[in-house]
């Protein structure tokens, strides 16, 4: 089976690629680099000895995806590329409809035009919003509060319509929790551009001493120690579940909707706490205010993923925080080492 992998380079998509790979697929990634580095295709190689073909692409522009499909002929696509910053997408709302509602249609078309018949679309727990009960299960009311999660939301509805309209086509949305991790090898793993959207970054670079605290944003939840409460899932785990998801589309159809978790919450506190211990480093902290919005507890039940795909978180927190800790160590400036820049400018 081969499979084309938009945002590919990028944290989630870039383990998957390894998993498929390892699992006896071909792949394809396509990427615009905006959040990416060229450098994890290159370790996306090194780990598997493969060859991955890569398009530096807009797949916003329909003659862009039209040749991406024409000269490799998927069989399936998982599609990861889009923004994702909850903060920024408050800022620049427009962006983010035009660049995530925009790539989707375009994945869309050309699947249809190229008889392309099983996608697997990276959805996000942020459909949810406030006020769920916990354990949030899929059936829960989409509440989400701000324009990224409006995409996804957006995007999931979208697909729904497809699937009713081409019922022979399988379509799968993933709303998975919290990723941290990296992969075992510490080759690839997290390196945002910019300030970070996840706690996992900040933890590692505050027991490096590339900053000097972490900001714990509130200890009054009701909570066993007043910090919020999310469901943290290794990226590893996440990325056996993306191949589960693809695996079950090559013998069903229509639309179909997992959480991917590890079913448990762990404080901020918690996390900090683990990452102390594998590290072996002081990780200073500072408690602020809460940030409007967060909710006290996410975490999700992840039943229909068992059952359905025969999917289930096997790596613990003290994995995560190892993994993401050995990523950190080996790759203290992330993609960006000195060679690397040599190589990109010569």
């Amino acid at each position: 089976m081969k499979v084309l992998i938009t945002g590919g380079a990028g944290y989630i998509g870039s383990h998957t690629a390894v998993e498929l790979i390892e699992a006896g697929c071909r792949i394809v990634i396509a990427d615009n680099f905006s959040n990416s580095s060229l450098e994890a295709v290159k370790r996306i190689r090194t780990i598997t000895d493969s060859e991955v073909p890569c398009y530096f692409a807009d797949l916003r522009r329909e003659e862009t995806v039209t040749r991406i499909f024409r000269n490799e002929r998927p069989d399936a696509v998982i599609h990861f590329a889009g923004l994702k910053a909850v903060g920024e997408s408050n800022e620049q709302p427009v962006a983010y409809f035009d660049h995530n509602l925009g790539t989707m249609i375009q994945i869309l078309k050309a699947m249809r035009a190229f008889n392309c018949l099983n996608l697997v679309f990276s959805s996000s727990a942020t459909v949810y919003g406030d006020g769920a009960q916990m354990p949030v299960t899929e059936d829960a009311p989409l509440l989400t509060t701000n324009p990224y999660g409006r995409t996804k939301k957006m995007i999931e509805e979208m697909l729904m319509d497809t699937s009713a309209a081409y019922p022979e086509m399988c379509i799968t949305a993933l709303r998975y929790f919290n990723p941290i991790g990296a992969h075992r090898s510490g080759l690839i793993g997290e390196d945002p551009l910019g300030i970070p959207n996840n706690l996992a970054p900040f933890v590692t670079q505050v027991a490096a001493g590339r900053r000097g605290y972490l900001q714990v944003f509130g200890n009054d939840y009701e909570t066993a120690d007043g910090t919020g409460i999310r469901d943290y899932i290794h990226v590893q785990d996440l990325a056996r579940g993306h191949i589960a998801a693809i695996n079950k589309g090559k013998v069903r159809n229509g639309y179909h909707v997992y959480n991917l978790g590890t079913g448990y919450g762990t404080s901020v506190l918690e996390l900090v706490h683990m990452f102390r211990f594998v590290s072996g480093r002081k990780i200073p902290y500072v408690i602020t205010k809460r940030r409007p919005g967060d909710a006290a507890v996410s975490f999700a039940n992840t039943c229909k993923a068992e059952k359905e795909l025969g999917w289930k978180a096997m790596l613990g927190l003290e994995d995560m925080c190892r993994d993401s800790w050995n990523w950190q160590q080996k790759n203290p400036a992330g993609y960006r080492s000195d060679n690397m820049m040599e190589v990109e400018t010569s």
